[in-house]
């Protein structure tokens, strides 16, 4: 009985989260439908200004037209403030409301935050707002200052703090829209500055929770589980990923032959970073080598890490599974990592969202292959790249998204979406579940696997 009012009490709070971003996309579609959101009055297109509302909400940076040449000042401030609210979730706000009321917190919402943050225990809900907030003030104030310290020079007082603020916000947020038009490109040779976004980037994508335990972990002397898997698996994506990159693209052979060494490790280092649900780009994406690409594709697919600004399906659900095959091959019937063991649940659930995920991206893939309309010299990675791209909240594009059709639209908002939301919450929201505990079990059977 316990077990089923619990379930009843996940369906309902996944409905109220999943309501709460679509109402955020209402205000922001409202907003951004204003003229004076556009360069010259001119307007957007309703379906074109939905798509930014939730490619911004979302966190993604997947756009249908070009930021910094249609967008007004006011449109890009109101992107960046919905971008900012997705990233630290729009309970954040609210309890930053009940803070400011000075009123406490009630179940309802503790709950709502717990299950926005991924947080194992309610009791966990007030200390770890107060990371949230305090982290990302941090890393956005500090990545704003260095980063004027480039930009002011080069645009003055006024332009170079507004680029410096938006980009570091962005950055941090993991969300892929610039003031530039062309993202990173024009700044290729600038260490500094791509070292600078590299540093929020993996900031905003670590998780609240993993930067808790290590800015905790002089006082506990010892880190969670989580957080050790975590660093364990986002460090070993970060080395594989940044060592293949050099070996697939030659060690960026696409740029200037008068580039340094420096330079282009530096570029292949962002280049590693950024897939992991950034969508910021030194260089076109549709240039790189088809194994850079296809690498793309899987950091995209993993993402970042839970309760974080990231998408994708987590790096704890990669390295969940990555034990579980390792055991399996070596005949143990345990998954153990750091003298612990995972439950069954943990990695069923794993599996259950691989799969949930892949269904999702396959039905989404197939639809897109009979809308779009797929250029001379691509083949089905065009489409598949954007769909990964989409469902990773990650921003990166062959060329597809400013292309697409209103079905196509449609298609990758709801991919956007649900990869930021969560699939277990989505898909929870949508249905109507009546759990029921079995009374009657049925003897075991096997069937023939592989």
């Amino acid at each position: 009985m316990e077990k089923i009012k619990q379930s009843q009490l996940f369906d309902t709070l996944s409905k109220k989260m999943v309501w709460g971003f679509v109402f955020l996309i209402t205000i922001g579609t409202v907003l951004l439908s204003l003229p004076v959101a556009t360069n010259g009055m001119r307007g957007t297109s309703f379906i074109d200004t939905v798509f930014t509302a939730t490619s911004a909400t979302c966190i993604t940076g997947l756009t249908v037209v070009n930021t910094a040449e249609h967008w007004s000042i006011f449109g890009q401030v109101i992107i960046l403030g919905l971008a900012e609210i997705g990233a630290l979730g729009y309970m954040t706000f609210a309890v930053l409301l009940f803070n400011l009321m000075r009123r406490n917190l009630d179940l309802s919402t503790q709950l709502m935050v717990k299950e926005s943050l991924n947080l194992e225990n309610l009791s966990d809900t007030k200390s770890v707002m107060t990371y949230v907030v305090g982290l990302s003030a941090l890393f956005q104030i500090g990545g704003s200052l260095l980063l004027a310290v480039d930009f002011v020079p080069r645009y003055g007082w006024v332009r170079g703090l507004y680029i410096s603020v938006y980009h570091a916000v962005m950055s941090f947020c993991n969300a892929g829209f610039d003031v530039f038009g062309d993202s990173l490109m024009r700044f290729r040779n600038d260490s500094y500055l791509l070292l600078v976004t590299i540093i929020l980037i993996i900031g905003g994508g670590l998780g609240f929770l993993v930067w808790r335990d290590l800015l905790l972990f002089h006082e506990r002397k010892r880190l969670t589980l989580n957080s050790k898997l975590t660093l364990t698996t986002t460090g070993a994506l970060f080395v594989i990923g940044f060592l293949l990159l050099l070996v697939t693209e030659r060690n960026l052979s696409i740029l200037p032959a008068h580039t340094s060494w420096f330079n282009r490790t530096i570029n292949t280092l962002f280049l590693s970073v950024t897939p992991r649900t950034a969508g910021l780009i030194t260089v076109p994406t549709n240039s790189l080598q088809s194994g850079s690409i296809f690498l793309i594709m899987i950091l995209m697919f993993v993402g970042g890490t839970p309760g974080s600004t990231a998408g994708g399906i987590k790096t704890t659900t990669f390295g969940v599974l990555m034990l579980q095959s390792i055991a399996q091959l070596r005949g143990k019937k345990d998954v153990e990592f750091s003298r612990r063991r995972f439950s069954a649940s943990n990695i069923n659930r794993a599996l259950l969202l691989i799969f949930l995920a892949s269904i999702v991206m396959v039905v989404a893939t197939l639809i897109l292959t009979q809308t779009e309309k797929i250029p001379k010299g691509f083949g089905l990675e065009y489409i598949l790249f954007e769909v990964l791209s989409a469902f990773g909240t990650v921003g990166l594009s062959l060329g597809l998204t400013p292309h697409l059709t209103v079905i196509g639209k449609l298609v990758i908002m709801l991919l956007m979406f649900i990869g930021r939301v969560g699939i277990f919450t989505s898909l929870y929201s949508l249905s109507k579940r009546q759990t029921t505990v079995n009374k009657i079990r049925y003897p075991e059977e096997n069937v023939l696997i592989g």
